[in-house]
């Protein structure tokens, strides 16, 4: 396959040659060698992205999502990798989790990685014999499935990846910082009162220091603040940022009630504006969604009884090129794609995935900047039935294509998804745990 006159993130126009997975060549006026020819003249090609932050709930709570119809909700998007989240049921915290989980990700039509765990009764010996993305989220303070762990535990958990040379990803907030008087109120923004940003931001400090200890290596998910993100990358550890907090903040949630909670939770219009210019900067290593998906049911509840999370996956992408193709913005296309791609592939080691150059897995996005799309829940392929980007701008992928073979492509008569086989993104580097 060619796809002729694609503008790249670097505002360079080339053709790029799709030969069996890979992409075999990148240039200008490669001959067409009676292969099938994309004309992609205005549009852009992007690396597709790795979401290194998901929740897919199976196994365990599959009215919630699925692998199925959370890979297409993703190839909707432009993700062609995720990376789920331990805290599923039963959680991925042994071995004979971990191929129960691997077994549910067969169903999905992108590639995969699975993290594990850690609890008291985990067993390190059996899980990290697997072919793990990360070790975590390690949650500091308890979230969606209780699984916060003291600072014991956690060094010990450290030590165990760092022997088997597994990241760590760490969910940062200290619950001895929470403001207990913020369970008097009944209001949306009582969740954001009540965990705070000082929480989070100490918890970094902490794992940061943990980490440096014993010489290991941590990656902070879903930072909120600037505070937390600072003090990460002062210690030389990594950073994620979600797109909620990136793009929404505590006065959204008059709007949002409590579809709004999530852990960490929104932050005040001020923070939000310092994460987003430290997005833009370079100072936050990618963008991960944390998609977190619910029913409607379940979080048309108080706020102290909804469950925490948002769903993501779908409009990360396209919400971020409408920022870049917006010039008020200090979003560019080269950052989107750094962001999504070629930063979370070099910082968790993914070599095959990640960039438009030869030799890489064909995981591609093809876009045209000039055409936005409301966002609205009707449209979307999450089973959770509602996003809190209701309404926003985005840009939408025209097709979506996994290793050489397109999984997605929009119709305006009906989006058409094709079969295709996610592979463990492990299974392409028999090093990394070797």
């Amino acid at each position: 396959m060619l796809i002729r006159n694609a503008t790249l993130a670097d505002g360079r126009q080339r053709d790029v040659r799709v030969r069996g997975e890979t992409i075999a060549e990148v240039g200008r006026d490669l001959a067409e060698d009676d292969e099938h020819t994309i004309e992609a003249s205005g549009k852009r090609l992007f690396p597709g992205m790795m979401d290194v932050h998901v929740h897919f709930r199976e196994p365990g709570y599959p009215h919630k999502e699925t692998w199925d119809t959370g890979s297409r909700a993703a190839a909707a998007g432009g993700v062609t990798a995720v990376v789920d989240q331990p805290n599923t049921d039963p959680p991925t915290v042994d071995g004979a989790a971990f191929a129960q989980k691997a077994d549910f990700a067969a169903d999905s039509i992108i590639d995969w990685g699975i993290n594990g765990g850690v609890t008291a009764d985990w067993d390190p010996d059996s899980l990290l014999a697997e072919r793990l993305f990360a070790l975590g989220e390690v949650f500091l303070a308890d979230s969606t499935g209780d699984m916060g762990i003291e600072t014991g535990l956690f060094k010990e958990a450290l030590r165990a990846a760092t022997d088997a040379g597994v990241t760590v990803t760490v969910h940062a907030e200290d619950a001895d910082l929470f403001n207990e008087d913020a369970r008097t109120r009944d209001d949306p923004d009582a969740w954001s009162a009540f965990r705070t940003a000082e929480a989070e931001a100490e918890a970094v400090e902490r794992a940061c220091e943990a980490a440096k200890q014993v010489d290991a290596r941590i990656h902070i998910a879903h930072t909120s603040t600037p505070e937390g993100i600072d003090i990460a990358a002062d210690a030389g550890m990594t950073t994620e940022v979600t797109p909620h907090h990136l793009l929404l903040s505590r006065r959204d949630l008059d709007e949002l009630g409590t579809f709004g909670r999530m852990n960490p939770p929104l932050r005040r219009e001020k923070r939000r504006r310092e994460v987003y210019d430290r997005v833009a900067d370079g100072t936050v290593d990618m963008i991960a969604t944390d998609h977190a998906p619910h029913t409607t049911e379940e979080k048309d509840a108080s706020i102290w009884d909804a469950p925490s999370g948002v769903p993501g996956v779908e409009t990360v992408l396209p919400l971020l090129l409408a920022e870049a193709r917006d010039p008020d913005t200090a979003l560019t296309y080269e950052r989107v794609r750094d962001l999504t791609a070629a930063n979370p592939a070099d910082v968790f080691d993914v070599p095959q995935k990640g960039a438009v150059e030869p030799g890489k897995d064909a995981d591609l996005v093809l876009v045209d900047v000039t055409e936005t799309t409301e966002i609205r829940a009707d449209d979307l392929h999450t089973d959770c039935g509602w996003t809190p980007f209701e309404g926003f701008e985005a840009v939408f992928p025209e097709w979506t294509m996994v290793r050489g073979t397109t999984v997605y492509e929009r119709d305006p008569g009906g989006d058409v998804f094709y079969g295709h086989e996610g592979e463990n993104v492990r299974d392409a580097d028999a090093e990394v745990l070797e």
